[in-house]
């Protein structure tokens, strides 16, 4: 996939002060009672995911889950937290949606970032 998906992501490892690279991100939709992937990636050496599945999502309950497990075992590191789970609104689907995580091993903040 190129270009930007109206999704996209910024991991920044709060407590070391850099990107948090390699970690895998699952954007998912909430149908019913359900929840269906509509893309999975992993951040890039910046933090980022510009590609987090499609141009134009419907409004509707989308979720992004970060294998924080997995990135802080990989740099030895342990954490409290083995996902971080952002669940949040998609009310306009011309609208870009920047979904930014601070992560530290024992704590998380999020923001609607532009």
């Amino acid at each position: 996939m190129s270009g930007v998906s109206q999704v996209t992501t910024h991991a920044l490892d709060a407590a070391e002060g850099v990107p948090a690279r390699e970690v895998p991100v699952t954007l998912a939709v909430r149908r019913e009672s359900e929840w269906i992937t509509v893309a999975d990636a992993v951040t890039d050496d910046d933090g980022r995911v510009t590609t987090l599945g499609p141009a134009r999502l419907e409004p509707g309950t989308y979720r992004i889950v970060f294998d924080t497990g997995r990135y802080f075992a990989a740099k030895g590191r342990p954490t409290f937290y083995p996902d971080v789970t952002i669940t949040f609104a998609l009310t306009d689907s011309e609208q870009h949606y920047h979904v930014p995580v601070l992560l530290s091993p024992f704590a998380y903040s999020t923001y609607r970032g532009s």
